[in-house]
């Protein structure tokens, strides 16, 4: 058995939830390597929905143990807060089953002021950011003033990084007509919350070393989808880390080779949510069926989603970018009593054709889709268990996807409910 790692191969909002739970069942570690409070995974476990943010999503699994990763920006209030509203469902989270590495970024409440005062300043130009301060603290986190986990344990270090973070960050607020923040307010407000967090803070680097020698099998669990990658995906519409399996390693803190086999979650449509270039979103009663079929919503910000037709052309850069072994075709069943359904096979700007998504914004607004069609199916497939079970031109759209993406289905899900998953290659086996 090996280790797996499962990123998002679109915009996110792929349905990673209920396949991380789904895997998390059979592994004995699951750590987040990146992002932050941003992300929302909707679990649905004997009928009890969770949704999480920043915990892992194995921490609804006895037994299990979960890491929040040095890649992770965490927002210890945020945290606290969910931690209280998970074990209000009868879950037990401790410094036993949850750890969260000593030389994580914390998000502190001036990120969140700025994020929202330079989200205001931009106008029409809106990046479409949560608003919840993930940019300001990885910047923080890259301009090398961030403030980590393990500073909260050195009152007289901690005071003095405070003061030189905010020199900064007023600076800004003034310059942006936004309300600045104090030192004292700062410094008193992770003084109090230093003790309820501290007690979770450990070296995860060195623990997972000790996991793996001792054979145990580890869960990488990714946030947003391949097309947010702040290098590789729309930008500037895009996240503020790296989303691709590659960063698995770095944000968990193990070497390039642990990380296993690579799992791309891709929903049989595409969605988006906020801004930035969409070539297959749907304007028309199509768009709002898929939306509303779908449940169409953001587990975070609660935004409604955009919807289109599958972008094989996306989803294939992401297979090679993201080094991704197989892929986990979820809402398959949204599609059901569709007449025809459409599949990007390449774009076209200003008369060239393209095979790949330009990493130009000029181009990634202006280009428009090349579409095949084909034929739908009226059958239902929600809830089947067994590819044999599928409408026959169901299963000719999940062969057309292999072929157009080059990589295999590994696991298809027909439903939100946990066990309306069919598995074609295991994971866990490579």
């Amino acid at each position: 058995m090996g280790n797996v790692a499962v990123v998002g191969s679109q915009w996110g909002d792929e349905g990673k939830g209920k396949i991380v739970d789904w895997l998390s069942n059979r592994a004995d570690v699951v750590v987040r390597f990146q992002g932050g409070h941003n992300a929302g995974h909707t679990l649905v476990i004997d009928g009890v929905e969770y949704k999480l943010h920043l915990l892992p999503s194995g921490i609804v699994r006895a037994g299990k143990i979960s890491y929040i990763g040095n890649g992770v920006v965490v927002d210890p209030w945020a945290l606290i807060r969910e931690m209280d509203t998970v074990r209000a469902k009868g879950v037990e989270i401790t410094p036993e089953n949850l750890k969260i590495a000593e030389n994580v970024n914390l998000i502190l409440p001036v990120h969140g002021r700025l994020d929202q005062a330079l989200e205001a300043a931009r106008g029409k130009g809106l990046i479409g950011t949560t608003g919840r301060g993930i940019g300001p603290a990885y910047e923080d986190k890259v301009a090398r003033r961030g403030i980590r986990l393990c500073d909260l344990a050195h009152p007289d270090l901690l005071r003095e990084k405070v003061e030189k973070i905010l020199v900064h960050h007023n600076a800004l607020l003034t310059g942006l007509g936004a309300e600045t923040m104090t030192a004292d307010d700062l410094y008193t407000q992770l003084m109090a919350i230093a003790p309820k967090i501290l007690p979770y803070a450990a070296p995860v680097w060195k623990l997972l070393d000790e996991d793996q020698k001792s054979g145990k099998i580890i869960l990488f669990e990714g946030a947003q989808g391949l097309m947010l990658d702040v290098d590789h995906g729309t930008y500037p519409y895009v996240t503020s880390s790296n989303t691709l399996s590659g960063n698995a390693a770095c944000g968990a803190g193990v070497g390039p080779k642990s990380v296993g086999f690579v799992l791309g979650i891709t929903k049989a449509y595409t969605t988006r949510v906020g801004t930035g270039p969409f070539p297959t979103e749907l304007f028309d009663d199509i768009g709002e069926t898929l939306g509303r079929r779908g449940h169409e919503f953001g587990t975070t910000t609660g935004r409604k989603r955009r919807c289109g037709w599958f972008d094989a052309v996306m989803v294939s850069q992401a297979v090679k970018l993201g080094g991704i072994d197989g892929l986990a075709l979820t809402k398959l069943d949204v599609l059901d009593g569709l007449e025809e359904i459409k599949i990007c096979v390449g774009y076209d700007w200003n008369g060239q054709k393209y095979d790949y998504y330009p990493a130009s914004s000029v181009a990634q607004a202006e280009i428009t889709p090349l579409y095949e069609t084909m034929k739908g199916w009226n059958e239902t497939t929600r809830g089947v268990r067994e590819l044999g079970g599928l409408p026959a031109a169901a299963r000719d759209y999940i062969a057309r996807i292999e072929q157009l993406t080059g990589a295999k289905i590994a696991l298809l899900s027909t439903s939100p409910e946990r066990d309306d998953t069919i598995l074609l290659t295991d994971p866990f086996a490579g």
